[in-house]
């Protein structure tokens, strides 16, 4: 598997805006996520993070999802002096969370 994090960022932000305009909320803020992962991690990479999901990472701390990511980011961000890419404060994804795929999506309207 080649890793292309900016064309995983840009499909799930897409599949994801079908799926919000077709009122699919649960499933579309589960695709945010997975877009804003993808396109923190593109930016990432570009920052000197060395990450493949074919391969692992060298670094365990660098293996987050969007909700933890976030802070990792920064990190990143900050060594690269990439004063430009700031993030927004709080994290939007702070409640977010991977295993919400399973819940009922009644659960998740009501916990978003």
């Amino acid at each position: 598997m080649q890793t292309d994090f900016y064309n995983a960022y840009k499909r799930h932000w897409e599949d994801a805006d079908y799926l919000f305009n077709d009122s699919r909320w649960a499933n579309a803020d589960h695709l945010y996520g997975y877009a804003a992962e993808c396109g923190l991690k593109c930016l990432m990479r570009q920052f000197g993070m060395i990450l493949d999901p074919a391969t692992g990472s060298p670094y365990p701390q660098d293996r987050l999802h969007i909700n933890d990511l976030w802070h990792r980011y920064e990190a990143y961000r900050a060594g690269f002096g990439a004063a430009a890419y700031l993030l927004p404060r709080p994290n939007p994804f702070v409640n977010w969370r991977i295993s919400q795929r399973y819940a009922k999506e009644y659960w998740l309207y009501e916990n978003l």
